[in-house]
């Protein structure tokens, strides 16, 4: 009779841990970024103003993504990095 319990009880901790591996492993698989706030705030590198994200112009400049107060600072971002 001891045994039957003793094997459920074990059993039954077997599965929450399984369970629990699953779900962690679940959460690790697929999209690994970050969404995006935007209202999170982020400064211009030109005029160093701090806009919204949502509000800001985003530029791709040699691989990676530029937020600016405008179309403006945008240009003569592109300008300074020569492109």
């Amino acid at each position: 009779m001891y045994r039957i319990i003793f094997v459920l009880i074990l059993l039954t901790v077997l599965y929450f841990l399984i369970r629990s591996a699953l779900r962690e492993f679940k959460g690790r698989v697929g999209d690994d970024r970050v969404p995006i706030d935007k209202n999170q705030m982020v400064q211009d590198p030109v005029c160093r103003v701090f806009v919204p994200r949502g509000a800001a112009v985003t530029e791709v400049i040699g691989g990676q993504t530029y937020c600016f107060c405008g179309r403006a600072c945008a240009d003569k971002f592109q300008k300074q990095m020569g492109g």
